[in-house]
């Protein structure tokens, strides 16, 4: 019995996380910490720093969850799960060696080399002589990527092999993004269309989760800098039985089985981000983690207790039978504040959120809120709404989402208005 989970983490997912266990009849209470505006009207919220080993450790010794499920990449990478398992508290998620794959770009690649897992041509370089000598493997535009956890924001294709030298070296030194940006790993640049597949595992077994599509691009027709993403969708038939089968056999079973024999077996959810290219499916990264803003319509469309999923992974049980999910399709909008993936205000106060909520088949997930005493809502993040909508068919979901972003406002607000629209032309209406 996990009567009392806890969630950690403030965001989009993890009030989708939130709003989902709650419809468990096994759940008795959530608790989310720091949780956000939005996810405080569903369930406590406690104040804490998720950078803080130390605090979440003292925050469950007081609140004793059954279940402890980790939504952002950070205290995974800290190894939270490795400090919740040695005092004998359970946790959902991968251990710190497992989530090197997220929290180490060259780690990851040259994991998928030693495995035979897909992936586009790279090199690692930890010096400029190393990015120059490197650059001439690689035809223009050339990928460049910081090493580190950069919140989506370490990923920069340059248009010529100047400018990626420019940039190798400005993540080399430090300059942009800290640490994270040494060594970095130069990349050829695939072209085709994105898809994040989803799995979780409990170290052996994996089953599929529902296929999800990603915008990272701040402006539309995919345009601007990366962001933590702008927008998601996910169909039934964005993926076919046969590829997913591929999928499975060539990208995460082989993933899980090569973490295990390298002796960091992975617990948790296992995220493949993909490119569909014309040599086939090729791995862009990985996450060890639900996927923000991909988690909103993937919930949507599930129709199984998400604990017992959770809980098959902890305790060794996963089975291709853990997930039931709707035919329908769901869409998520994300509207961030203006200025968003840069320097944005926060503040604004918001309008509208009973207006839109009160569309049949649509949920406003909060990720950058937070509520006054006075009960009034105003943002206080970069990406703030993820407006998500569920409906018989993707053209649907997403007329749903946008009729409920257009009842709210608040200043500054900036949301794009082609999430899904490429998909229209190959995911037909019902």
């Amino acid at each position: 019995m996990a009567g009392k989970v806890l969630v950690l983490g403030g965001g989009g997912r993890e009030h989708s996380l939130v709003w989902k266990l709650l419809q468990s009849p096994r759940v008795s209470e959530v608790v989310c910490a720091p949780g956000n505006g939005g996810i405080a009207q569903e369930a406590k919220c406690l104040p804490l720093d998720v950078k803080n080993l130390d605090a979440i450790i003292e925050l469950a010794n007081r609140f004793h969850p059954d279940l402890t499920i980790v939504g952002p990449e950070l205290p995974l990478t800290l190894g939270v799960v490795d400090e919740f398992t040695r005092r004998g508290l359970r946790i959902f998620g991968p251990t710190q060696a497992a989530a090197r794959l997220e929290s180490s770009k060259s780690f990851a690649k040259l994991f998928m080399q030693r495995h035979n897992i897909p992936t586009a041509h790279f090199a690692v370089c930890h010096k400029p002589e190393e990015v120059k000598h490197s650059l001439g493997l690689f035809h223009p535009p050339i990928v460049v990527k910081a090493d580190g956890l950069a919140a989506g924001k370490g990923v920069v294709i340059a248009k010529t092999r100047e400018e990626a030298a420019i940039v190798a070296a400005e993540m080399l030194s430090g300059k942009i993004l800290g640490a994270a940006g040494s060594p970095v790993v130069l990349e050829e640049c695939l072209e085709g269309e994105e898809l994040s597949f989803l799995v979780i595992s409990d170290g052996e077994r994996i089953a599929a989760l529902a296929a999800a599509q990603d915008h990272k691009r701040i402006g539309e027709g995919d345009t601007g800098p990366n962001t933590g993403g702008m927008g998601a969708y996910s169909a039934e038939n964005l993926l076919d039985a046969q590829m997913r089968e591929w999928l499975l056999a060539h990208v995460a079973r082989p993933t899980i089985a090569g973490m295990k024999a390298e002796g960091a077996e992975f617990r948790g959810v296992l995220y493949c981000g993909l490119m569909l290219t014309a040599r086939g499916p090729m791995v862009l990264e990985y996450n060890c983690r639900f996927g923000d803003p991909e988690t909103q319509p993937m919930l949507m469309r599930l129709e199984s207790d998400l604990l017992e999923a959770l809980e098959a992974s902890v305790e060794g049980r996963v089975s291709d039978g853990d997930f039931k999910w709707s035919a329908d399709a769901a869409a998520c909008v994300v509207i961030a504040s203006e200025g968003y993936p840069g320097a944005f205000e926060a503040g604004k106060r918001i309008s509208g959120l009973q207006e839109a909520a009160a569309i049949e088949g649509v949920k406003v997930f909060h990720a950058g809120t937070s509520r006054n005493d006075a009960g009034f809502l105003y943002t206080s993040g970069g990406r703030v709404l993820g407006v998500t909508a569920r409906a018989s068919d993707l053209g649907a979901a997403l007329d749903r989402a946008y009729e409920a972003c257009a009842k709210i406002k608040f200043e500054g607000m900036y949301y794009r208005k082609d999430i899904g629209l490429r998909a229209l032309k190959t995911v037909s209406r019902s």
